[in-house]
């Protein structure tokens, strides 16, 4: 089988095309002929081990593993003697921060880390609802929406945005989103009431007073954000700041009465993806896709989405 490979951290031209032998599921795994994937911002931090705690996690001076790719959507080719809940040819997906190895055409997943696919999603939409939405589901859960409040969303066209605008629209909540020019009817259309175009104004300069500000994006900080939070305002980012310091300050907020941080630690899997299946049977939720890449194509794939231009997900086909 082919495979997305890369053995150093590095950027896109780390990564390598090569063939391995296909893989052989253990007792508790599945084997999956992968039929699309995302490049998604936490393969870009596994790719290039930053921010510095991604080597930690992953292998201080070279990854442990090889082949990258977090998640997938395909096919059961075969399962393991203790697998009970899939069978061959059952369409599944499935998501892992620290890395699944299924930018390939094959991958073998453990049980527990595999659902199944809706039967009204294609195997794109599929891999596009995994990682955004995972981070997403953080957002809205660490804190409780009343009717009528405000929010604001920086970073609205990214995979955790687009979700997150879509999540928050279930609230009877006012919703402010940052994106570019080219995508204000789309973000219009995914649920935000007001649109603050990045290209043409700074948002933290804006004169209105929110009780949310979610930056999806992590390139803006607490102390930028106060002023438009209103007295008990919560600010959430999806970074860790420099120097860590949203984790500091979502302990030094954390008993406070007044404006306060919170780091969106990530739910269980458990949690979110059922959320998430629950969401696209519905018709409440649809991933925004950008661009198509093939596997050969991945390495361009890597360079898109590091550029930050990207608008939703960006897939991988095999």
């Amino acid at each position: 089988m082919k495979a997305a490979v890369r053995r150093q951290y590095g950027n896109q031209d780390s990564i390598t095309i090569e063939n391995f032998p296909n893989p052989i599921p253990k007792e508790d795994e599945l084997l999956i002929r992968v039929k699309a994937s995302t490049v998604n911002r936490t393969d870009c931090a596994n790719l290039t081990g930053k921010p510095f705690i991604m080597k930690l996690m992953l292998g201080f001076s070279k990854p442990r593993k090889i082949i990258l790719g977090t998640d997938f959507a395909g096919e059961v080719m075969q399962t393991g003697s203790r697998v009970k809940s899939f069978n061959p040819g059952d369409r599944v997906f499935g998501f892992f921060d620290m890395g699944l190895g299924s930018q390939a055409e094959q991958v073998c997943v453990k049980e527990d880390l595999v659902y199944s696919i809706p039967e009204n999603i294609d195997f794109p939409l599929a891999a596009a609802s995994l990682e955004g939405a995972h981070y997403a589901y953080s957002f809205i859960h660490y804190v409780t929406i009343q009717p009528g409040q405000s929010m604001l969303i920086n970073g609205a066209t990214g995979a955790i945005g687009s979700a997150l605008v879509q999540f928050a629209r279930m609230f009877d909540i006012n919703i402010t989103a940052t994106c570019n020019t080219k995508n204000i009817d789309l973000i219009k259309s995914l649920g935000a009431d007001q649109i603050i175009d990045f290209t043409k104004e700074d948002f933290t300069q804006t004169t209105e007073k929110y009780d949310f500000v979610f930056d999806t994006v992590g390139k803006s900080t607490f102390g930028a954000c106060k002023p438009i939070l209103k007295e008990n305002g919560i600010y959430i980012s999806s970074e860790l700041g420099t120097n860590s310091q949203n984790v500091l300050f979502a302990l030094a907020t954390k008993f406070s009465k007044n404006k306060k941080v919170i780091f969106p630690i990530p739910f269980s899997l458990k949690k979110t993806i059922p959320y998430m299946i629950d969401l696209l049977e519905k018709g409440k939720f649809k991933p925004v896709i950008d661009q198509n890449f093939t596997l050969g194509e991945i390495s361009e794939a890597y360079q898109y989405v590091l550029s930050g231009q990207k608008t939703g997900n960006v897939i991988i086909h095999y």
